[in-house]
Order: C-alpha cells, then sequence, then structure tokens
C-alpha cells in the first residue's frame, strides 16, 4: 500500500503559467509601441513635408511688391507703357503728387517744374509749356493710375517687371536690397532647397530652388529667411539652405538745387513791410532806414473766386527802392476773405491763373521777390494752400524770384493757425517769416504784451523742432506797434479794450504824462501803468530794449533775419539798432 507521499511523487508535475514569457511579450510590446511613438514623433517634428502648393502663375501678373510686402493695388500695361496707381505713388514715391478733379489731371510739382498730366490725353504741359505723352493717364475704376515713362527724371524709382509671371518689383532710390544665395552641394548638385509657405519643415513646398538661384531676403526668423523670387513669389528657406550674398543698394543721384535764393552776404535779411491800402507813400518822404535790406509792399491782392488779382503796385516807387539798394518782395495777400480764398484755391487751372499774373507782375515791375500773406483761411483748404505754393515756387524760381510766406506760430484759431502746414510750406519756400505778435490780440479778453520775449521764442523754436524747418529758413517777424489797454471795472465785472499805436505815439504819451516805465523780467519790456479816472491803463512797451532782445534772439538762434510790421510805426533809432545788433560779432 503506497503512502500519500509515495502517491504525491508518483503523480506527474502540474503546468504552470509561462509568467516569464508573458513579461517577455509584454516588454516587446511595450518597446514596438514606444518604438513606433517615437518614429511618429520623429516624423512629426523632423520629418519634411514633401507636398507642393498649388501656384497659380497669373495671381502674380501686375502685383506690385515694395520691400518684400505685396501691396493692395496692381499695376497696369507693362514695359514702357507700364502705370502705378496713384494712391501708390503717393504713399511710397511722392507726397504731393495731387489729383485735381476740376481739370480731372495729374500734378506734379517738384523744385523747377509742374507738370500736367490731363487724363485720357496724350499732350501735357511743363510749367504750362506743352509736350507729347506716349501713354496718358487713365482711370480704371476708382482709381487713377499714372505713367511712369515721361515720369523717369522726376521719380527715380527702379520698377523690375518679371518675364516670368509679370509681377513688379519696386524700389526707390537709395533703398537697400539683401539678396542671398542657394547653397551649394557639391556631392548631390542636383538637389534643390525648399522655399515653404511658412517658416516650418511641415509647411507645403512653395517652391523648389536650384543651387545658386539669387532671392531677396526681406526677414530673419530665427531659423529662416523670409525671401523673395525675381519672379515675385515669396516664402521661406532654412537657414542652411541660404546663404546671405551682398546688399543691393538703388543709386541715389545727388541734385544740387535748382534755385539758390538770396540771402546778404555774411549778414542777416532785415526786411520791412510797407502798408498800402490805398495808394503808395511819397518815397520823398520816406527817411533813411539804415541796415534794411529788403522792403515788402502790399500790392496783390485776391480779388474774387476766380484768381483775379487787385494790383495797387506803383513804378515810382519800384524806382526808389532799387535806387535805395533794397530787394523787392511784394507781398500777395489772399484779401483775408476765407470764402473767395476757398473758391480761388479750389481747381488747377483759377490757381494757374493767380500764378501768371504774379509772375506777368514780376517781370513787369523786375521784382526780386513774392512774399505770401493768407490769413483767415477755412481749415479746410489747408492742403490746397500747400498746392497753390507748390505749383507757384517753380515759375517764381525759373523768374529769379525769391519765395517767402508769412506764417503765425503753432497755438491759435483754425483760421489763423492751424490751417497753416508749416512742414510742408517750409519744404517749398525760400524763406518762412514768423508773425511773432499778437500773443495778446485787438479783442482779448485779457490784457497783456503784443509779444512778450519767451512767448516769441517758444513760438519760433516749436516751429524749428515740430515742423523741422530749418533756422536758416526762419525770419522773425517782429512788431512795431504796441497796445494800450484800459480796464474798466463796474458793477463788479472788469472790461477790457485796447487801442494799436507806434513807438512814437507811446514815447509822446510818456512825456505827456510824465510817466517812468519799469522793466518787466517777465516779458522781456518796459512797462508802464497808470490810472485815468475809474480806468486803469497799460502798456508793454515796444522800444529799443524790446527791439535789442529781439534782434539778440535772431543771432542766438541762428536764424536767417528779422522782418518788421511794419514801416512808420518805429522810431528813428530802432534802425541803428537793429543794424547795430545783427553786425556785432559774438
Amino acid at each position: 500500500m503506497r503512502t500519500d507521499y509515495q502517491t504525491a511523487l508518483a503523480r506527474p508535475p502540474r503546468r504552470r503559467r509561462p509568467v516569464v514569457a508573458v513579461a517577455l511579450f509584454l516588454l516587446v510590446v511595450a518597446l514596438l509601441l514606444a518604438l513606433a511613438a517615437g518614429i511618429g514623433w520623429y516624423w512629426r517634428e523632423y520629418w519634411p513635408n514633401s507636398e507642393h502648393a498649388v501656384q497659380d502663375p497669373s495671381s502674380l501678373k501686375q502685383a506690385i511688391y515694395y520691400q518684400g510686402e505685396r501691396k493692395d493695388l496692381p499695376a497696369s500695361g507693362s514695359a514702357e507703357a507700364i502705370k502705378l496707381p496713384l494712391p501708390l505713388i503717393k504713399e511710397l514715391i511722392d507726397p504731393a503728387i495731387a489729383y485735381d478733379e476740376a481739370s480731372r489731371s495729374v500734378i506734379v510739382t517738384t523744385q523747377d517744374k509742374v507738370i500736367r498730366l490731363p487724363s485720357n490725353q496724350l499732350s501735357a504741359t511743363v510749367n504750362e509749356k506743352p509736350f507729347a505723352l506716349r501713354f496718358p493717364v487713365e482711370k480704371i475704376g476708382d482709381t487713377v493710375y499714372v505713367p511712369i515713362e515721361p515720369l523717369r527724371d522726376t521719380y527715380r524709382v527702379d520698377i523690375r517687371e518679371s518675364a516670368e509671371t509679370g509681377a513688379v518689383l519696386l524700389a526707390r532710390e537709395g533703398d537697400a536690397i539683401p539678396w542671398g544665395v542657394v547653397k551649394a552641394d557639391k556631392q548631390h548638385p542636383q538637389r534643390k532647397a525648399a522655399m515653404r509657405t511658412e517658416p516650418s519643415i511641415k509647411a507645403t513646398i512653395a517652391a523648389d530652388l536650384p543651387q545658386g538661384e539669387k532671392v531677396m531676403i526681406w526677414e530673419d526668423t530665427g531659423a529662416w529667411y523670409r525671401i523673395q523670387r525675381t519672379n515675385g513669389l515669396m516664402g521661406y528657406a532654412k537657414k542652411t539652405d541660404v546663404a546671405l550674398d551682398q546688399i543691393e543698394t538703388i543709386p541715389k543721384q545727388e541734385t544740387k538745387p535748382a534755385f539758390v535764393p538770396w540771402k546778404p552776404l555774411g549778414g542777416k535779411i532785415n526786411l520791412t513791410w510797407q502798408q498800402v491800402v490805398t495808394k503808395n507813400p511819397d518815397t520823398k518822404q520816406i527817411p533813411a532806414m539804415p541796415g534794411l535790406n529788403v522792403i515788402s509792399p502790399q500790392w496783390f491782392h485776391l480779388a474774387d473766386g476766380d484768381g483775379n488779382l487787385k494790383n495797387l503796385a506803383d513804378a515810382s516807387f519800384v524806382k526808389w527802392a532799387h535806387e535805395q539798394g533794397y530787394q523787392l518782395w511784394a507781398l500777395f495777400s489772399n484779401g483775408f476773405d476765407p470764402k473767395i480764398t476757398t473758391d480761388a484755391l479750389s481747381s488747377y487751372d483759377k490757381r494757374m491763373k493767380m500764378i501768371k499774373q504774379l509772375v506777368s507782375y514780376v517781370q513787369m515791375y523786375q521784382l526780386q521777390g513774392i512774399n505770401i500773406d493768407f490769413e483767415n483761411v477755412y481749415l479746410k483748404d489747408k492742403t490746397n494752400v500747400v498746392q497753390f505754393v507748390r505749383e507757384l515756387t517753380p515759375f517764381l524760381h525759373e523768374a529769379g524770384v525769391v519765395v517767402s510766406i508769412d506764417v503765425t506760430v503753432r497755438d491759435g484759431s483754425e483760421v489763423y493757425s492751424l490751417f497753416l502746414d508749416r512742414r510742408a510750406l517750409g519744404e517749398v519756400v525760400d524763406y518762412m517769416i514768423v508773425m511773432t505778435y499778437d500773443e495778446h490780440w485787438s479783442t482779448s479778453p485779457t490784457a497783456g504784451s503784443v509779444a512778450s520775449l519767451p512767448w516769441v521764442e517758444k513760438g519760433i523754436t516749436a516751429i524749428m523742432e515740430k515742423d523741422d524747418v530749418p533756422a536758416s529758413k526762419l525770419v522773425l517777424g517782429v512788431p512795431y506797434y504796441t497796445r494800450i489797454w484800459t480796464e474798466q471795472t463796474k458793477d463788479g465785472k472788469t472790461s477790457v479794450t485796447s487801442k494799436a499805436v507806434g513807438m512814437e505815439a507811446v514815447q509822446n504819451l510818456l512825456k505827456e504824462k510824465k510817466l517812468t516805465p519799469v522793466f518787466d523780467a517777465a516779458t522781456g519790456q518796459n512797462y508802464v501803468e497808470y490810472k485815468e479816472g475809474d480806468k486803469t491803463m497799460k502798456i508793454w512797451i515796444e522800444d529799443a530794449v524790446s527791439m535789442k532782445s529781439r534782434t539778440e534772439l535772431v543771432k542766438k538762434l541762428r536764424l536767417a533775419g528779422i522782418a518788421s510790421w511794419s514801416r512808420t510805426f518805429e522810431t528813428p533809432d530802432i534802425w541803428t539798432l537793429i543794424k547795430d545788433t545783427l553786425e556785432k560779432l559774438p
């Protein structure tokens, strides 16, 4: 009989699960999954996309590119007949180009030319002299297109039109174009570099770049360049595929000024205005004015909205001025009438009518300059004022005369200050006369100086700093008059009135009333105050003290000179004082 132990030994052993095999299987599966994940991750991260983007070459035809940016409006025509949209020319090439709706003409102004290109015509004018066009200005939809061929000398732009796609690559003189070259691979000379639609290897391929192809590089994005082919197509290439080759600079042609304005040899302009209301003064009664070198009589005025001028010039005054050795810069005023100013400036033909009259007067009276004095002008006419000056200046320069314009300081009302685009005007005229007076005007609610020294300096330096008008173009306009202020209090309310008087009237008043002025440091002027009954009289005096300080300011700021409003308001000593101060070396 077997024991249990023996029975157990004789029984076959039970099968055990293959634990090790299962573990090994799971491990292999895990490794395979990890490998697949790694391969997937590698593919997602590092395996480049080989898909090519579908390109429509016609989408580039007449597309305009500047500095790697596609502009909204296309070109028109091709080769010599290429035309650029007016808004683009205004944006990139010539901010001053204008379209005159009344005559349907494009107006281009330069230092010495006024070019008029009428729409749909093969005739144009330069300074009103006709010349023939090969291609006309045309309007396509709402956009005016301008032929570039007749403006090559005016607009020195580089235009490259792709024969492959018709894309137009535009560059201005002085622009820099960075060029790159697709790197060579001697081991694989047929290999091409991918230009992709985005800076990623996963982006589709926009083009295959052969080795040695030159491309424009417009942006460095880190590991990629944003590039452009000469056919206009743009995309991204890896830096490892493209090397910076050269910087091309579009040649800039230096031009000498077409007109060199007169200025006193080694000195400053010393101008005075001569008031002419109905008739000219008797020149025999005009005293000596030592140091004066320019006189500006109020001769020409806008008469109506059609552009006709009123002429108050006098041949005997011309003869006298020339005998004295004075430059004669006749003043042209808009008559301070805002309505007729709007009408007269509204079209090229009306503006040209004024210009032709002024040119004829220049020749008739042998003038050396025209001084423009437009005041009381609607703000809406700001652009047309600049356009008129742009169109007038080349004609006057062609006639050999100086162009100056009178402006106020920057602060003030719309019709006396804000309508003046001092920056734009300063780029055109030879001299800008800043009328630094009427800080406190005739109907000012408070009494004060006509032109305190700190206010004057602040006003003229603001034009230099904020409008970028150089000191060499600026003339300091100074007042020969002052105001006698009357303050009267009734029922607790103070009323203020004033009257303008010249220097001599104030000096006579001081003597008559035995008044002693005191120096007011805040204004840089002598000041006097006295009573007349219940009225308080106040005068910030214009005299040798204030005028010396103003003249010293001309030297301090290195301005072109000084201009005084106006002759007859001064005392005789003022002329010598200004002369000596201007001539005195620092």
